[in-house]
């Protein structure tokens, strides 16, 4: 970990929202205001430690947090209270699944009995979960498209942007590359929005991405930079061309990669 990361763990096993469950409520509004960051640096750290660290998962719609590894060091004694609270907490949970996350390291036998309750009445809900999982990454796929971010408007889609670049350029650019969230954020303060993002990056795609030449400028300093306002203005022109190549077969070589 990275001190900052250091740091933010610190802050997600004792800020005041935490149970003796290791589940709890903290929307992350209250994060950047307890921590003082940003809301595009607490999404940055998030993200890094449930896909990089893979320490936590976090419902975005219950805005309910779970450590992961939280029982190995903190559900090992029972007594009355103990279990009596832990029987508390659980009920409250609203995301029963985030129970089974914790489930797997609880060592002592009387609370396990008290989580087996609850892992078994959401067990059968399993496959329930994993194809509304499926169908929400498909619907992810198409809102990069279609221009209509499922994430709060008043936030930056970061990620959004960015993954339509890498699919489009077939790169793998990071969504939480400080240089990258710049150059976003500075076009975004500037008015432009997601549909313009896409329109330059499609645009551009189509103008470079079989140029071996061209090709290595499709990257966030050359689309997101000075330039953007003058590639947006030409990027109409430009999907014209594609269209009339794609119904008059001039030469597209992967036409089935654009989605007009």
């Amino acid at each position: 970990m990275t001190p900052e990361d250091r740091y933010f763990f610190l802050y997600l096993i004792t800020n005041p929202n935490t149970t003796q469950i290791g589940i709890y409520s903290l929307t992350k509004k209250q994060m950047a205001f307890d921590l003082g960051y940003s809301i595009e640096s607490v999404n940055s750290l998030m993200d890094r430690f449930e896909n990089h660290h893979k320490l936590i998962v976090y419902n975005n719609e219950t805005r309910e947090l779970v450590i992961k590894n939280w029982a190995k060091y903190n559900l090992n004694k029972g007594g009355k209270p103990m279990l009596d609270c832990v029987s508390k907490e659980l009920r409250e949970v609203k995301d029963k699944g985030l129970i089974s996350l914790i489930y797997p390291l609880i060592q002592n036998a009387s609370i396990r009995e008290i989580f087996d309750r609850y892992v078994n009445e959401t067990s059968h809900d399993t496959s329930t979960t994993s194809g509304q999982k499926e169908k929400e990454k498909e619907k992810e796929k198409k809102d990069i498209l279609s221009g209509n971010p499922t994430a709060d408007k008043s936030e930056i889609p970061f990620k959004l942007i960015t993954d339509l670049l890498n699919q489009m350029s077939e790169k793998n650019y990071r969504h939480t590359t400080p240089k990258t969230q710049q150059l976003i954020k500075a076009r975004w303060n500037e008015g432009f929005r997601f549909d313009d993002f896409k329109k330059v990056i499609l645009a551009k795609c189509f103008e470079w991405r079989d140029n071996p030449e061209m090709s290595k400028f499709l990257r966030p300093e050359t689309l997101f930079g000075t330039k953007f306002e003058g590639y947006l203005n030409n990027s109409d022109e430009v999907m014209k061309r594609a269209e009339h190549q794609i119904s008059g077969g001039g030469g597209l070589k992967r036409k089935n990669d654009l989605p007009f």
